[in-house]
């Protein structure tokens, strides 16, 4: 019998807590070390739907990507979402673990997942911790050159379904070899893109001013921005995948709830 202790031994093995942000919240938030565990489910926000989704499903245990909660807090009434997300947890004997930040950097972390779904190989980190093989954000090489109006084309394709909307800055022509990307908010390492040489950076949560001034200099590199939940969701497959290798007698499922939380977008309109 596979206890939850069992999971979080194998997840700790994949993304050392070791490896979190000193300010993130990382580990089990819920949950018995001891219950048995048979349905795990996989999703990037520890929300309202995607609880109903694993309480639907008779799940054992949530892995999510985002803290429940960065901040201490002084009570998890039921009278608000976070509490009651607890509350279902606790009542369906449903534990819930989270690997944050701890999952960004490694081998088969949320970057290089990320990287595996937009046909980037020969990868390596963007910015490398002491140990090489782990670092925030990746670099490689497309599988095939295409022009930058095909390689958003493909990234569209390729991340799963949302509401929200990709943003493009740079010349449509532009032939993309090298690709630098960053799941989740990565503006920190878009000068880093530019100086190793990529042909485009993609990441999410990008702000007005620091592309505004990337795109000032003369050899900037094209810049994608795509939602921040759809890029993390890459990950989840491949920790799933690798959590069904280490422990054969569990069930594994990837929410299929959008949690992005843009719900529409409008094209922008050119007057002349």
């Amino acid at each position: 019998m596979t206890t939850l202790r069992d999971v979080v031994s194998v997840l700790d093995g994949l993304y050392d807590p070791a490896w979190a942000d000193d300010w993130d919240a990382v580990g089990t938030v819920v949950g018995d070390p001891h219950a048995p565990v048979a349905k795990v489910l996989f999703a990037v926000d520890p929300v309202t739907a995607v609880v109903d989704e694993a309480v639907a499903w008779g799940a054992d245990l949530v892995v999510v990507h985002h803290p429940l909660w960065l901040k201490g807090v002084t009570s998890v009434a039921a009278d608000s979402p976070k509490g009651r997300v607890v509350h279902t947890l606790i009542s369906n004997g449903i534990g819930l673990h989270t690997c944050h930040t701890n999952a960004d950097c490694p081998p088969r972390g949320v970057s290089e997942s990320m990287a595996f779904a937009l046909g980037v190989g020969d990868v390596r980190p963007l910015e490398a911790d002491d140990d090489p093989a782990r670092g925030s954000g990746r670099i490689g090489t497309l599988d095939e050159p295409m022009p930058l109006h095909r390689f958003a084309q493909r990234v569209a394709e390729r991340l799963p379904s949302h509401h929200s909307a990709i943003r493009i800055a740079g010349d449509a022509d532009r032939m993309i070899t090298t690709v630098a990307l960053c799941g989740g908010s990565g503006d920190f390492l878009l000068s880093t893109a530019q100086a190793e040489g990529a042909d485009v950076y993609v990441t999410s949560d990008l702000r007005h001013h620091p592309v505004s001034e990337h795109m000032e200099q003369p050899d900037a590199c094209a810049v994608v921005d795509v939602p921040h939940w759809s890029a993390e969701w890459t990950w989840l497959p491949v920790a799933a995948d690798a959590l069904s290798a280490s422990l054969s007698d569990i069930e594994v499922r990837i929410s299929t709830t959008v949690t992005d939380p843009w719900t529409a977008h409008l094209p922008g309109t050119v007057s002349l």
